[in-house]
């Protein structure tokens, strides 16, 4: 047995473990599909804090995450325009992707950017398991996700508002980490 298939193997499993378990908060449901990229989260101190899938649905781009070690409530959940992330501010990530100069949030009339994904909500336990879809995703969503210096999934301290341009008064940044293609 090579490596190549068990690890295909394991990754069909945490998909299907996890699927059952996922909130979806894309209009069609849509959730099956192939991963496109996979994302370790990381705390500010280093700490293994889950993983975020970027999914090909029937209705576009899903982002699929399980983490852990979050203070319970809502929090930001973004794609940021840089593949990096250093701890312990993160701030070596960038921006919000937006590939099509948008303004940020759901709720701007020239919103939102490609980057602004749903509040993730964490239980009591620190945990959140959902799925959220990827807003205005353009044809060349993948080549602006997957460019030069790739893209990080952020999730950050606070609610985002949906409306403060250009990042939503998240607050600071919690978990970070780099989409890498599958």
């Amino acid at each position: 047995m090579t490596i190549r298939p068990l690890a295909a193997f394991a990754g069909s499993l945490f998909l299907l473990a996890g699927t059952a378990a996922c909130t979806t908060m894309s209009d069609t449901g849509a959730m099956a599909g192939d991963t496109v990229g996979t994302a370790n989260l990381a705390l500010a101190n280093g700490s293994p804090a889950g993983t975020a899938m970027l999914m090909r649905s029937d209705d576009g781009y899903s982002m699929m995450v399980q983490a852990r070690g979050l203070t319970p409530g809502a929090h930001g959940f973004h794609l940021h325009t840089t593949g990096r992330c250093d701890a312990p501010d993160f701030t070596s990530a960038g921006g919000h992707l937006n590939p099509g100069d948008r303004s940020h949030g759901r709720l701007s009339a020239q919103g939102p950017h490609l980057g602004d994904l749903t509040n993730l909500q964490v239980g009591s336990d620190g945990t959140v398991t959902a799925t959220v879809e990827v807003p205005n995703v353009r044809a060349d969503a993948l080549a602006q996700i997957f460019d030069a210096d790739g893209t990080a999934v952020m999730i950050h301290a606070g609610p985002d508002d949906y409306r403060s341009d250009p990042a939503g008064d998240a607050g600071s940044r919690v978990a970070c980490g780099v989409l890498v293609r599958s």
